[in-house]
């Protein structure tokens, strides 16, 4: 519209001239100018209407000046927009295999009731047993309280970055690249240390598990057998088939039912334990109550062991049909981690009870191997850990298949290749570990102290504090000092626990 009036002064005078030659040249001036003006007048008022209709505040910056007045619209802050933004990770959340409430519950109890308990009444003997049952209680709470923090963290960084779910290791990462400027470089080499360290960590569990198969197979297959006598490193040969043929199934949905197996059979075998356990019972002046500081760094790596499940928390979590009920109370997370530290805690207490310092590095080693329900034990217990093993081979598994291979392959059988064969070494790798190092107790020791006391405490602390750095630390900053006397603790027990399942080696 304002190109039609783009008109001159020339052209105006022009139109005048041709339509009224016979007019005084005076004349013509007057109506050329008071025609001009009013050409000019009429194109002003059509910009103002232009420019009222299509102005909108999308067009608006944080500084616009008006005139000669400079008016400044207050913009809020990335912070505070994170803060108000309404964005729920769990609405955007699409799992082609969700799990039920109850399954995530079954995977956390399966991921915490292994041979670890199995060995609390050896950690009792390093802790005294009043001071084993205190600091059984006060680790379970710690272990609890850490996993919180974590999966805390990994709710706001999905907030903040508009992302449905997120691994341990990218909310580690995420942490850092949501938290100081200084901090933001260092993301990609802490999601890096995360993956390896879990590799390496549930590598190394698993290895306990082939170790502890192994030597409850020996033992019962040398009662049945009397005339047999094998090393247990051709016991371990003899588990890899089984191994190898039940390490191909995938899906963490479909290792709902091995959880489920794995849990009645463990429980199955509590009942026996505690048949055990309670007939005969010495009178607690038998037993010390503290036993000396010099033992306390293996009860704490071993407790530790445990009960850490920190790389099935987040799986579980991501994998969940409803996420909302995993924290709070009740929720699945403090459900999962209440009864076991009930079931630790009276294991370990009456373990070494009974047994005092002839309590071996697993507590199925003190029964009496030529009585039925002892037999019926050691059984079901091989098959509980039998069927546990899958799930913590699901961790490592995952990270090494999404980081190595899963972006480099396209074909569908390729992949299936792919898999069964990344699943297999994976299983031969840590029966080769086992054999080399068939040293139960002393594993546990430092896999505890080494991986799970970084991973389950140290790195909770970090997450957290590096998440809240800027405005969110509390009052009198008690977030930070909290997080603090967390490292502390996390760093005493990897050195401690390190230094000493390194001499029993020795």
């Amino acid at each position: 519209m304002l190109a039609e009036w783009n008109i001159s002064t020339e052209k105006v005078h022009y139109m005048i001239r041709d339509k009224g030659s016979n007019m005084k040249r005076g004349m013509r001036d007057v109506f050329t100018k008071i025609l001009f003006y009013k050409i000019h007048f009429m194109m002003s008022d059509q910009k103002q209407k232009n420019l009222a209709s299509s102005f909108a505040l999308s067009n608006f910056s944080s500084t616009t000046k008006l005139a000669t007045n400079e008016v400044r619209v207050p913009v809020e802050s990335t912070k505070e927009a994170a803060e108000n933004d309404s964005y729920n990770p769990f609405e955007h959340r699409v799992n082609e295999h969700p799990n039920s409430t109850v399954g995530a519950l079954i995977h956390l109890l399966k991921s915490s009731l292994g041979t670890g308990i199995l060995a609390m009444p050896a950690a009792f003997k390093n802790g005294g047993l009043l001071f084993g049952f205190i600091g059984t209680v006060i680790i379970g709470f710690l272990c609890t309280y850490c996993i919180h923090l974590l999966v805390k963290a990994s709710h706001e960084i999905c907030r903040r970055g508009k992302i449905p779910s997120l691994g341990l290791a990218e909310t580690c990462g995420g942490a850092f690249e949501y938290g100081p400027k200084s901090m933001q470089k260092f993301a990609g080499t802490v999601r890096v240390m995360v993956d390896i360290s879990l590799v390496i960590t549930y590598f190394m569990i698993t290895c306990v598990y082939v170790v502890f198969i192994s030597e409850s197979l020996q033992q019962l297959i040398e009662y049945w057998f009397p005339e047999t006598s094998y090393n247990t490193r051709l016991y371990m040969l003899m588990i890899m088939g089984p191994l190898l043929l039940s390490s191909q199934v995938r899906e963490l949905k479909h290792l709902v039912p091995y959880s489920f197996m794995a849990n009645i059979f463990m429980v199955t075998s509590f009942a026996i334990t505690l048949y055990y356990l309670f007939m005969d019972i010495p009178e607690l002046s038998t037993r010390p109550m503290f036993s000396s500081f010099g033992q306390l760094p293996l009860f704490f790596s071993t407790v530790i062991f445990a009960m850490e499940g920190i790389g099935v928390v987040m799986p579980v979590e991501n994998s969940m049909k409803h996420p909302q009920h995993f924290l709070g109370c009740p929720g699945v997370l403090n459900g999962a981690m209440s009864i076991v530290v009930i079931l630790y805690s009276v294991i370990g207490f009456f373990g070494y009870l009974k047994y005092g310092e002839e309590t071996g590095g697993t507590i199925t080693l003190n029964f009496p191997v030529e009585e039925l329900p002892a037999q019926i034990l050691k059984l079901f217990i091989i098959l509980a850990v039998f069927f546990t093993y899958n799930l913590q081979m699901y961790v490592p598994l995952d990270i090494i298949w999404k980081k190595t291979v899963d972006f480099r392959i396209s074909g569908s059988i390729q992949r299936h290749i792919a898999q069964v064969t990344i699943r297999c070494v994976f299983v031969v790798g840590t029966i080769a570990v086992a054999a080399a190092v068939p040293n139960l107790e002393q594993i546990i020791g430092l896999v505890g102290s080494i991986c799970l006391s970084v991973l389950g405490i140290l790195l909770p602390a970090v997450v957290d504090t590096i998440i809240n750095w800027e405005g969110n630390l509390g009052r009198f900053n008690w977030i930070l000092i909290k997080n603090i006397l967390l490292g502390i603790l996390a760093l005493v027990a990897l050195v401690s626990g390190t230094i000493d399942s390194i001499k029993g080696f020795m």
